[in-house]
């Protein structure tokens, strides 16, 4: 294995990009002026780092987060308005992370611009100070609107929710986690208290709807897709939770060719997608916006890392 810092230095000219702008709050939207956002998204990637081995019994040769740099950076040079966002468990999975503690993940995913990633329960695997300590090197929001971290290391790194703004078109993002009990170790995930997350997805979907004025609300969940018993998945979430418009899954590590469409209380409906683990694919959902007051035109597809580059 390479050292962190030649990895870095090998690395760093892929992850080159510009970042997006943030506009006022007070500007109109103008279908004229914007076509469309590009939404860019990964899951459970676990420190795969490097490509997977070409003796690998799965995905041999593919992934690679230098791979993955390029094509994000192909895909902004070709969109104006590019979202990028992660749902959980950066962390855990190879000899980087137990190196690194997940600070080389988050040093990447800062250099790629990255807008903002979820909470997964393996980013308690160092505790909570571990965690802390990788945090500081995330250039982008971590979000967990269902996680009280107050009186904890995390509480400076944690936030519920962001919101990004293309010429007045709003999307509100938030973040949910999962249940800790039972899934993490009690002495690493300390004091971090884990609150129900209908119950504040419903709050967040609300927030960014009424106070936020969010024409498009994402939901970054470590929830898990589908279960057979009563545990919250996304497919239980999306039918449950009105104002979501699209679900960007990880935990279970399904693999979605398209994106699963969910009746949600309002009567309209809610998108959940999830591109298994490993870096081994990139999501992308295209919004077309040139209609604002009709429901927005979605296309979807995703990149094998390593055979489309």
């Amino acid at each position: 294995m390479i050292t962190r810092k030649e990895f870095l230095k090998k690395s760093a000219w892929l992850a080159a990009g510009s970042a997006l702008p943030l506009l006022g709050a007070n500007k109109l939207f103008a279908a004229s002026s914007l076509a469309g956002i590009t939404i860019l998204y990964t899951n459970d990637t676990h420190a795969r780092l490097d490509p997977f081995p070409d003796n690998a019994v799965e995905f041999a040769g593919l992934g690679g987060i230098a791979r993955r740099a390029s094509m994000v950076n192909k895909i902004r040079s070709q969109e104006k308005n590019v979202l990028l966002l992660d749902a959980g468990d950066v962390f855990q999975g190879t000899p980087w992370f137990d190196v690194y503690g997940g600070s080389v993940d988050l040093e990447l995913m800062t250099k790629m611009n990255y807008d903002a990633m979820a909470i997964g329960n393996h980013e308690f695997d160092r505790g909570t100070e571990g965690f802390a300590e990788a945090a500081q090197k995330a250039g982008f929001p971590i979000l967990a609107s269902n996680y009280q971290v107050k009186d904890t290391p995390m509480n400076p790194f944690v936030q519920r929710l962001l919101v990004k703004e293309f010429n007045g078109f709003r999307v509100g993002i938030f973040g949910l986690g999962i249940q800790l009990d039972g899934v993490v170790p009690r002495d690493l995930y300390g004091d971090v208290r884990y609150r129900d997350p209908v119950a504040w997805a419903r709050g967040m979907s609300n927030s960014l709807r009424r106070y936020h004025h969010c024409d498009y609300v994402i939901c970054l969940s470590h929830l898990g897709y589908r279960y057979s018993d009563e545990r919250i998945d996304d497919l239980k979430l999306a039918g449950q939770v009105g104002g979501i418009d699209l679900i960007i899954g990880g935990h279970t590590h399904t693999f979605l060719d398209n994106p699963v469409s969910v009746t949600n209380p309002d009567g309209k409906q809610t998108l959940i997608t999830q591109m298994g683990h490993g870096g081994v694919r990139l999501g992308r959902i295209d919004l077309n916006l040139s209609e604002r007051n009709s429901p927005f035109g979605v296309n979807s597809r995703f990149y094998t890392i390593g055979k489309e580059i």
